[in-house]
């Protein structure tokens, strides 16, 4: 191998302190500035457990570094005793490890964590999230071979223990350490500003969710759905029902139009379905915008376990829903899903026949890379203080849903036929 070298040392790693500005927006409790975790010979210790760090016992000892797969050098340069030399790049990377005494080779090593203990931290509470970036967790695990910890939140564990045995699920990273060394950690998640390239590859406002984890973990970037396994597969509802979920994280991510949700919801109780609405909230928002439960649907919001959401879904006809959680969940069960989004480009989420937009608008405001998601509830960011604001699905019409629903019901009668 000759790799080549791409202005190793400034721009690409550096010697690991606490406050050598390395570290973005949410990654300082991702960041590990202990001694690397792994024994190597004469007193040289590594690890990837926030990129690629080496520690030498002497002075004057150099370290080098690769990335095997790109054949580039990414670090050259001595070190003083206990200090530690760590790429700057913090997602995976294949790195390859020389440290040398003088001339004399002391330690080589090219990253390989089959059978090695790996951790991966779920960088985001949100349930969608966890949804989307599991089966590449899932397909880093295979493809390495490793044993794997994931970090993730207590209830949304639940979804996926039964569904992918071989990992062990914990809520900190304490619980890990008391298992033994670490040989690797990644933190899949979105990093401000999204302009980082140490903590993330790519901007997540040109990428899908799901690809977003793919690049982060070094895996083949494809649509997957996740193994979640309901644990309660009996039907509890008789009756034909369609679930709905009108509440989001944000403004922009509702479905705008006054009359949508209570007109649809009448459309559906007409064409003989119960409409639930399962949202955790029956009522959410700002006091500007105070987001009601739709009139006319059941009321089954509440904070209940979401392994009796998934059953609730999986035996729903379909579920029309926003750019949010309940959306990714109905879709990994398997249940057909109308999403109704303005503030995101149709490539962002999950794919769908029943995805609606209405491109006569302004649009895709998420992944427009002049922006950047803002915590504000009322995040607009081109019509903040025009009479434009929310437009992108103000002008997604109740007709327009319908529209798509009812031709949704009409493929899935006519599969029905074709299967009898």
């Amino acid at each position: 191998m000759s790799p080549s070298s791409i202005d190793s040392t400034d721009s690409h790693a550096g010697k690991l302190s606490p406050d050598n500005g390395q570290r973005g927006h949410h990654a300082a409790a991702f960041a590990q500035l202990t001694v690397p975790e792994q024994e190597g010979p004469e007193g040289i210790r590594f690890d990837f457990n926030y990129g690629c760090r080496v520690q030498v016992p002497r002075d004057g000892w150099r370290v080098r570094m690769f990335d095997i797969d790109t054949g580039n050098q990414v670090f050259d340069d001595t070190l003083l005793a206990g200090e530690v030399a760590a790429s700057r790049r913090k997602y995976f990377v294949r790195f390859w490890v020389e440290v040398f005494d003088g001339e004399r080779l002391v330690f080589s090593h090219v990253y390989d964590a089959c059978g090695q203990r790996v951790h991966v931290e779920m960088g985001s509470g949100a349930l969608g999230d966890a949804i989307a970036w599991m089966p590449a967790i899932e397909a880093f695990r295979r493809q390495h071979r490793c044993e794997l910890v994931v970090q993730i939140k207590p209830d949304v564990s639940t979804l996926f223990k039964a569904g992918y045995p071989t990992i062990e699920f914990i809520s900190e990273r304490a619980e890990a350490a008391l298992r033994g060394p670490v040989y690797a950690t990644y933190r899949v998640g979105c990093y401000k500003p999204y302009s980082d390239r140490d903590h993330q590859p790519t901007d997540p406002r040109v990428s899908n969710l799901q690809d977003f984890a793919s690049y982060m973990l070094g895996v083949p970037a494809l649509e997957r759905r996740p193994n979640i396994v309901v644990e309660a597969p009996t039907r509890t509802i008789s009756e034909r029902y369609v679930c709905i979920a009108a509440q989001a994280s944000a403004q922009c991510k509702y479905w705008n139009h006054p009359a949508g949700w209570p007109t649809l919801v009448a459309h559906l109780k007409a064409r003989g379905y119960r409409v639930l609405c399962i949202d955790r909230d029956r009522e959410y928002g700002s006091r500007e915008t105070p987001n009601r439960m739709p009139e006319g649907a059941e009321d089954f919001t509440g904070a209940h376990p979401l392994q009796e959401r998934a059953a609730l879904l999986a035996h729903a006809e379909f579920f029309v829903g926003l750019g949010s959680g309940l959306s990714w969940l109905a879709w990994a069960v398997g249940t057909p899903v109308v999403l109704v989004s303005g503030f995101s480009h149709p490539k962002t989420e999950f794919l769908t026949p029943w995805r609606i937009i209405n491109f006569h608008a302004c649009n895709s405001c998420y992944n427009d890379t002049m922006f950047e998601f803002s915590e504000d509830f009322g995040w607009c960011p081109r019509h903040a203080d025009d009479g434009l604001r929310f437009q992108c699905t103000k002008v997604i019409t109740p007709a327009q849903v319908i529209r798509i629903v009812d031709q949704l019901i009409t493929d899935s009668s006519t599969d029905e036929t074709s299967v009898r």
